[in-house]
């Protein structure tokens, strides 16, 4: 692939400014840079879905036509984002083979005939699962195995990956690379955009960098280390507050919130904790290992089956997800797109949606004043550095970074006393990250309660307070102050049975 003097503008924004990039057959080929960078808009361009101003993209010397889906197909490309798009209902096959010529008997479909490939396909990458499966059966893990196969099965000499580990556990990842390494191999290039840069130093044969919608810079192979990775991303060095000394929390006082041996069927066992105000608690452990499940039963969207919660000493029951907001308790979810966001409204709406009584035109009147809800919005965007043309533009139109800082904005409200986060850096950029771990600190120092819960183990050790570890429903251990290591929550996120059994009867849980 060549790409040559590739310009994008949206109004006036500009999206990308000349880029010129090579992709050669048989390349893991690197994309990084901060949400709003261009990453997006560029793959959009390749993909036919966006028309650019000016350049060109050449597929074996060959112009690709702009502006055409079917001509990047037929030229070769293939793109799986980080939101699957499987029709859930369909099987593993009809996914694969959707939109693909088949081959027909007396009018109808010649699945034996038509399934070959797929088949083929599916052996190449090691599925083991039937593909007569629906998609809805399977695991993430699995679904991206049935984009790959539908992207060999279209014969495609280059596949661009948007995030494809970021709800992967570490095993999943690692066969996943063991894939990508085998498809450069057969001369398959990869297009690899990621915000986990070890990832991305580890596979790729090259880097590019964007940031602003410009190149600002390429390596190869073992020229850019981490660090000189993060400052070519955001142009700056990582500041300080990411390596952070943890301030003293007083904790003899009443918890603000607690669980007390909270239990549901076999996702949650006798799980209890403290929070007190004022401090970043965290949940750690291994997808699955119950932290999401606990965050559900404090926001009343799950029935308690054992145990219960407390706020300010005294029990509560929260009835679902109004009440808990109405107690002050307020969730951040993990699939911010389809839980959290209302991608047809605006940005200042999706901030002002939990706001609308305080911004009444009159008190008892249901009539919400536009200038009183505008003003809101843009303050709450100018102390959370949310980037976007304005209150007004669609929230759907902004960057993972900035959408997932207006949904912190919604509960920057009186009111708000314990605020959960649920992966909140999932597919965010280095620098983003940074701004939201000051946003989720600043709301901390003013006294609200925060329970982050991340399987980004390095993003615990440099934002929490303390952590209390999970595994298969049980707490294995907490970890406080200078405890907190990313060795440490690691060794206790794989505690296993007797160990688990032996540590709760020896030590209880601390908190």
């Amino acid at each position: 692939m060549e790409i040559r003097g590739l310009d994008k503008h949206f109004g006036g924004e500009v999206a990308l400014r000349d880029i010129n990039l090579d992709i050669s057959r048989g390349e893991v080929h690197g994309l990084v840079g901060a949400n709003g960078a261009g990453k997006s808009t560029l793959i959009r361009c390749l993909a036919g879905v966006t028309v650019p101003d000016r350049g060109t993209i050449a597929i074996d010397g060959e112009p690709l036509r702009h502006g055409s889906p079917r001509a990047s197909e037929a030229a070769g490309l293939a793109f799986i984002h980080q939101e699957l798009n499987l029709i859930p209902h369909f099987s593993a096959l009809e996914n694969m083979l959707l939109g693909v010529p088949k081959a027909t008997r007396l009018f109808l479909i010649d699945w034996k005939r038509s399934s070959i490939a797929a088949r083929a396909a599916a052996e190449r990458i090691g599925i083991r699962f039937p593909l007569e499966t629906r998609v809805s059966e399977l695991s993430v893990a699995e679904r991206w195995l049935v984009m790959i196969s539908k992207a060999l099965v279209r014969k495609a000499s280059l596949i661009a990956m948007d995030e494809p580990t970021a709800s992967l556990s570490a095993a999943e990842s690692e066969q996943l690379f063991s894939i990508i390494r085998d498809l450069a191999r057969d001369g398959v290039a990869i297009l690899y955009v990621s915000h986990r840069l070890d990832e991305v130093l580890d596979l790729s044969d090259r880097i590019t960098i964007l940031r602003d919608g410009a190149i600002v810079g390429q390596a190869v192979r073992g020229r850019l280390d981490k660090k000189g990775l993060v400052r070519a991303i955001i142009g700056h060095d990582v500041g300080a507050g990411e390596q952070r000394s943890r301030g003293a929390i007083a904790r003899d006082g009443t918890p603000l919130f607690s669980a007390r041996a909270v239990s549901r069927g076999t996702a949650v066992k006798g799980v209890s904790f403290d929070v007190f105000p004022g401090e970043v608690f965290a949940l750690g452990g291994l997808v699955g290992s119950g932290r999401t499940e606990v965050a559900r039963l404090a926001l009343g969207v799950d029935r308690l089956e054992g145990g219960h919660f407390e706020l300010d000493g005294k029990r509560i029951h929260v009835a679902d997800e109004a009440d808990a907001v109405a107690k002050g308790i307020a969730l951040v979810p993990e699939e911010r797109r389809a839980q959290g966001m209302m991608l047809d409204q605006s940005v200042g709406f999706n901030i002002n949606l939990a706001s609308l009584t305080q911004l009444r035109s009159m008190p008892g009147l249901p009539f919400v004043s536009a200038g009183k809800s505008r003003s809101r919005a843009e303050r709450l965007m100018t102390e959370l550095s949310v980037k976007a043309p304005g209150a007004g533009a669609k929230i759907s139109g902004l960057s993972g970074g900035n959408q997932q800082k207006t949904m912190i904005a919604r509960w920057l409200r009186p009111g708000t006393r314990l605020l959960i986060l649920d992966e909140p850096s999932r597919g965010v950029d280095v620098g983003a990250r940074e701004e939201i771990h000051d946003a989720i600190r600043e709301l901390a120092r003013s006294g609200v309660g925060i329970i982050v819960i991340s399987s980004d183990v390095e993003e615990l050790a440099i934002l929490a307070d303390r952590v209390v570890v999970l595994r298969e429903g049980h707490v294995t251990g907490e970890l406080a102050g200078d405890e907190i290591s990313e060795a440490r929550i690691i060794e206790l996120s794989y505690m296993h049975g007797s160990e688990i059994a032996g540590a709760n009867e020896g030590e209880g849980t601390r908190s």
